[in-house]
Formats: structure tokens, C-alpha cells, sequence
């Protein structure tokens, strides 16, 4: 086990923990425009470094503070785990992160297990293809 970013007396603390086939981070602290890139730059570093991983964990009982850096950081994440294969877990939220996510859009995005590996957002409401109407355009008017 280790902690990053050392010293841990820092406002951001990860603590970070392998499995066979999973990588957990535990976080504590803000979430912020200071610290969201050391999260960051940490999961990035384990997807680069572990090949056959399955499961991105994010222990998120421990934040105090999450700001649009961090909400950023996050919506990154996401994008790699889900571009390398990788389930992203948002575990343990607290109620203030989950109306931040609520009200960005960005719950089921973040959290819908079925479109995080694939790196697509599942949504109640698309639209099909075949239900949208062209547009037409306009031949009754003249160059001039």
C-alpha cells in the first residue's frame, strides 16, 4: 500500500491499493483546482502501468470538497477507463458530490456501470434516428 502524493499531510490523500485485477484509490480531503491533476495523473499512471486491469475503485467518503477542477478530473478519468476497457466505481459518495453530479448532468455518466467500460453515456432520453424530421430548405427565393 502507499499513499499518495507524499507528504500526506497534504489537502488531497490518496491512498492507493492493487488487487489482481482492480486498482483502489481512497480518497481524503479537496478535491479542488490544486490537487484534481495529483488524482489524476494517478489513476492515468496505473492504467498505463497495468495491463489486464478490470475495475477502477474511487473511495470517495473522505472528500471534503469538489470543485469544477475536480468535477473535470473526474469526467477524465472516466474517459480513460472507460477508452482502455476499465470499469470506473464511484464508491461511497457523499450527498453534497452527489447533487454537484446531479445538477452537471453527470451522475449517470459517472456512475452507470453499463456505459463505463464501454465509454459511451447511457440515457433515458435519446432520441431514435428515424423519429427526427428533416429540414427543408426554401426554393422559392432568389440570387440577387
Amino acid at each position: 500500500m502507499t499513499s499518495l502524493p507524499h507528504p500526506s499531510q497534504l489537502p488531497l490523500r490518496l491512498t492507493h491499493v492493487d488487487g489482481p485485477d482492480t486498482a483502489r484509490f481512497e480518497l481524503h480531503g479537496d478535491l479542488d483546482h490544486f490537487w484534481a491533476d495529483v488524482l489524476q495523473e494517478a489513476v492515468e499512471r496505473v492504467l498505463a502501468e497495468r495491463g489486464g486491469l478490470l475495475d477502477v475503485y474511487l473511495h470517495c467518503a473522505g472528500l471534503t470538497a469538489v470543485d469544477s477542477s475536480g468535477l473535470s478530473a473526474l469526467l477524465m478519468i472516466r474517459r480513460r477507463t472507460g477508452a482502455a476497457g476499465v470499469r470506473l466505481h464511484l464508491e461511497d459518495r457523499p450527498s453534497r458530490m452527489d447533487r454537484l453530479l446531479e445538477l452537471t448532468g453527470t451522475l449517470d455518466y459517472l456512475t452507470t456501470p453499463e456505459a463505463e467500460a464501454q465509454g459511451t453515456v447511457a440515457t433515458s432520453t435519446q432520441r431514435s434516428v428515424g423519429a427526427e424530421e428533416p429540414i427543408s430548405i426554401r426554393s422559392d427565393t432568389t440570387d440577387g
